[in-house]
């Protein structure tokens, strides 16, 4: 399969539902809707309002790359930033359009490929993606493109699956050691079983050196235990294993989710 085919399974895949929306029964686009996905997101990733810092970009151009359902973006219209959004899906835009209409709220928000970003160069003070560039088939370009449309000066804010997270190991161990399948690599499962077609997982050192190619500081770079690690959704038997295993290997290095934080060099 080359990269064309694989985005566009990774298109198909999300333009049924933006990541969370499968949370709600409630109806599609109401109010209800749109406020119980924000609370299960923001209850089971408690960590992502500390590492976006919304309100210190009041008056900053900012833009997200992959807004899904938009419960993100909103926080970073309402907190008053000149916010510009772009997604792979038609789905993302509508749910984005929908929710900011309701609270009367407006903001740019358009269909494109994180591959290819329809911005100049050195566009914004501030560049988020949360969870999105380790699903397209070509993560190094979408990172230089993010980095390419940040400002000299400004902070890229990203959040990237971390291959040697407990989380990780959980997935390889149900969906390959347990079907029988024990020589699959951590990665391989990951391409196939976790979310979108291809998503991938990288180590410190990977985003490290890929990072060294661009003109960019590296301001932080954790990878801290959470929710999904923990086993939020096990019986308390379960929880309790997943605890002690994080204290055993590393409370801040084998999380699932490995936030970095990069200023552009000028």
């Amino acid at each position: 399969m080359n990269n064309q085919q694989l985005k566009q399974k990774v298109r198909t895949y999300w333009n049924k539902a933006s990541c969370g929306t499968e949370l709600t029964k409630q109806k599609k686009f109401s109010k209800h809707y749109f406020q119980e996905i924000e609370n299960f997101r923001y209850a089971i990733e408690p960590e992502i309002f500390s590492f976006a810092q919304f309100t210190r970009f009041h008056g900053k151009k900012v833009l997200e790359v992959g807004v899904g359902a938009g419960t993100d973006f909103l926080q970073w219209v309402r907190a008053g930033a000149d916010a510009h959004g772009v997604d792979l899906t038609q789905e993302a835009i509508e749910n984005v359009q929908h929710r900011l209409k309701l609270y009367g709220l407006s903001a740019q928000v358009q269909v494109a490929d994180a591959e290819k970003l329809p911005y100049q160069d050195n566009s914004f003070d501030c560049v988020y993606s949360w969870g999105v560039i380790h699903h397209s088939p070509d993560m190094p370009k979408c990172l230089g493109q993010l980095i390419r449309v940040t400002k000299p000066g400004g902070v890229i804010k990203l959040m990237i699956y971390n291959r040697r997270s407990l989380f990780a190991f959980y997935r390889y161990l149900l969906a390959g050691l347990f079907k029988g399948k024990p020589f699959q690599t951590i990665s391989t499962v990951l391409y196939n079983h976790q979310e979108s077609p291809g998503t991938k997982a990288y180590t410190k050192k990977e985003i490290k050196k890929l990072l060294a190619q661009h003109p960019v500081a590296i301001k932080q770079m954790n990878a801290t235990i959470t929710s999904h690690d923990l086993l939020y959704y096990k019986a308390k038997p379960f929880r309790w294993l997943a605890y002690l295993t994080a204290c055993l290997f590393g409370w801040n290095r084998v999380g699932w989710f490995m936030t970095i934080e990069l200023e552009k060099k000028g």
